[in-house]
């Protein structure tokens, strides 16, 4: 049986723009709208297993991306980070926490 990596949504999110455009839209019909391999085949020219060959060759490149780059795997350490500084934050006087909250807010909107 071929089991989701439930890790491949959040890659395909990072690096979808370097894949092509069909892999990156049988991607998102395999991940992001939950539709099994036979449903892809149905709604395409493809068979089965040439959806599944494109989806592992796809999975694949995401992968290779991410051991590479690993913009992925910052993105998330970042936001924990994040989130740890504005729970420190909450415990600082009203106005230090007000101006360290709004730069929080600055910095996880440029990712």
């Amino acid at each position: 049986m071929f089991v989701k990596n439930m890790k491949l949504p959040i890659l395909l999110d990072v690096y979808g723009a370097l894949l092509t455009e069909r892999q990156y839209e049988l991607l998102d019909l395999y991940y992001n709208e939950d539709l099994s391999l036979s449903e892809i085949a149905e709604n395409t020219s493809l068979s089965r297993q040439g959806i599944r060959d494109a989806v592992k060759k796809a999975e694949n490149e995401l992968l290779t991306f991410e051991d590479k780059l690993g913009f992925a795997e910052k993105k998330e350490k970042t936001e924990k980070l994040l989130k740890e500084a504005a729970r420190l934050a909450g415990k600082l006087p009203a106005d230090d926490s007000a101006e360290l909250l709004r730069l929080i807010k600055e910095i996880s909107e440029t990712d």
